[in-house]
C-alpha cells in the first residue's frame, strides 16, 4: 500500500496528557497503575485511571455530549496542539474532506450507569438530563470529535473490541484509497466505568496486582483508560514523525472471549501487514505485543510471533504503564511504538519477573538502548479481530 504519513499525533493516559508525558515514562518507567478507586468500583485491582476528568465537564455548545469518554476524548485533542493542526489541514483540504475515524468499545456508557442510579424508583423513568443520543450511543465519540474539531467529512466509529482503534487505521487507508476523503482524523478513546470493571471481574480476567504479561504468576489484566490521535494523510506535510507502512487483519471466528490457541490468526494479520509494507520479517526491530497478561492471551499471541518472526526479535507489552484501554489500546500502543523509534528505546516489560518458560519470544523485562527502523504493534480482540501494523520514522 501507499504509506500513510502521521502529520500530528497526541496521546492521554494514566501516565499524563500528551506525547512527551509518555515518553517520559517509559524512559523512567514509570507505570501509571493505581488501586482502584472509580466511584462505586469496589474491586481489589489496578486501574489505569486518567486525572482530573471528573472536574472538566464539557459546556455549551458541546454540554449535550458531556460524559466520561468524550471529556477524556477532549483531553487529547486539546493536548500536543492536536486540533490546531487538524484546523490547519482543514484549511487546506476543507473540514468536508477530513474523515474522522474512532475506535471505542464502550461509548459513554458510564453516563447510564448514572442514569439507572438516579432513578427514582428500581422501575422508574430515567432522568431528563440523559442524552443517550449523544453520549452511549456507538457513535458518540466520532460525532463529538468532528463536532468538536469543526469537521464535516466521513465519520465512523469502528467497536470491534480490543483491536478498535488499531482498525481504524486500516479503514482509514481504504477511504483514502478510494478517494473519499484526503485526510483521516483516526483515533481511539475508551474510559473506564462499571461495566468493563465488573464484567472483566465476572470473567475472572481481572488481576490484584499489576498486570505482569508473559510472568510464570501472571493472573489476568489491568483495566485503564485513554484518548489517542493522528492526523493521516498519503501526502506528508513538513514536519512529519513516522509512517504507517503497512497493516493486517484477520478473524479468529473461534470463540467470543477466548483466542485461538495456536495464534494462527494473529498470525495471518502479522504476514500481511509485512507484506503491505514490503518488509521481510527480519526487518521488524521491534514488537509492541498485545501483551495482556492473562494466560491464553499471552500464549496464543506467543505462537503467532514465534510462527512469523521468530525467537530473535525483542517483544514487550506496554499494559503495565498504562494498563489495558480496551478500545483505545490500538493508538495507545502504536504511539507509544512510535516513541521507541524516536528514543531508540526497547522498553522491558513492567512489573514481570520471571518469564514463564512455556513461552518463547524475546521478551525484554528492561530498558535497552536500540537500533530501530521498523516496528510492529499487535492488538487482540474479543471476537477473534486482530490487527497488526507496522511503523517506521518518516526519514526512512
Amino acid at each position: 500500500m501507499p504509506a500513510l504519513a502521521l502529520t500530528a499525533a497526541t496521546l492521554v493516559t494514566c501516565l499524563g496528557r500528551g506525547l512527551a508525558a509518555q515518553a517520559e515514562a517509559l524512559r523512567a518507567r514509570r507505570s501509571g497503575l493505581t488501586p482502584c478507586a472509580l466511584p462505586f468500583a469496589e474491586l481489589d485491582t489496578m486501574i489505569g485511571r486518567v486525572a482530573g476528568l471528573e472536574d472538566e465537564p464539557l459546556a455549551e455548545p458541546f454540554a449535550g455530549y458531556d460524559c466520561r469518554n468524550n471529556r477524556l476524548a477532549r483531553a487529547g485533542l486539546t493536548a500536543d496542539g492536536f486540533a490546531d493542526q487538524v484546523a490547519a489541514a482543514a484549511a487546506r483540504f476543507g473540514p468536508e474532506r477530513i474523515a474522522v475515524i474512532i475506535g471505542s468499545s464502550t461509548a459513554g456508557i458510564d453516563r447510564t450507569e448514572a442514569a439507572y442510579r438516579a432513578r427514582r424508583t428500581p422501575d422508574g423513568p430515567l432522568p431528563d438530563w440523559f442524552d443517550y443520543r449523544r453520549t452511549h450511543n456507538a457513535f458518540s465519540p466520532a460525532d463529538f470529535v468532528r463536532s468538536y474539531l469543526g469537521l464535516a467529512g466521513i465519520g465512523l466509529v469502528v467497536a470491534t473490541a480490543c483491536a478498535s482503534s488499531a482498525k481504524a487505521f486500516a479503514a482509514a487507508d481504504r477511504y483514502l484509497s478510494a478517494g473519499l476523503c484526503d485526510a483521516a482524523v483516526v483515533g481511539g478513546v475508551d474510559s473506564l466505568c462499571l461495566t468493563t470493571l465488573y464484567g472483566f471481574n465476572a470473567l475472572e480476567l481481572i488481576a490484584r496486582e499489576p498486570c505482569r504479561p508473559w510472568d510464570a504468576e501472571r493472573t489476568g489484566i489491568s483495566l485503564g483508560e485513554a484518548a489517542g490521535f493522528a492526523l493521516v494523510e498519503r501526502t506528508p506535510a513538513a514536519g512529519s514523525r513516522w509512517t504507517l507502512l503497512g497493516w493486517g487483519e484477520s478473524s479468529d471466528a473461534y470463540h467470543m472471549s477466548s483466542p485461538r490457541p495456536d495464534g494462527a490468526g494473529a498470525a495471518r494479520a502479522m504476514r500481511q501487514a509485512l507484506a503491505q509494507s514490503g518488509l521481510t520479517p527480519a526487518a521488524i526491530d521491534y514488537v509492541n505485543l498485545h501483551g495482556t497478561g492473562t494466560p491464553s492471551n499471552d500464549a496464543a499471541e506467543d505462537q503467532a510471533v514465534l510462527t512469523v518472526l521468530g525467537k530473535e526479535v525483542p517483544c514487550s507489552s506496554t499494559k503495565g504503564w498504562t494498563g489495558h484501554t480496551l478500545g483505545a489500546a490500538g493508538i495507545v500502543e502504536l504511539l507509544l511504538a512510535a516513541l521507541t523509534l524516536d528514543e531508540q528505546l526497547v522498553p522491558g516489560t513492567l512489573h514481570s519477573k520471571r518469564i514463564d518458560p512455556a513461552l518463547g519470544v524475546n521478551l525484554r523485562l528492561a530498558n535497552e538502548p536500540a537500533e530501530l527502523r521498523h516496528v510492529l504493534s499487535n492488538s487482540f480482540g474479543f471476537g477473534g479481530g486482530n490487527c497488526s501494523l507496522v511503523l517506521a520514522r518518516a526519514a526512512a
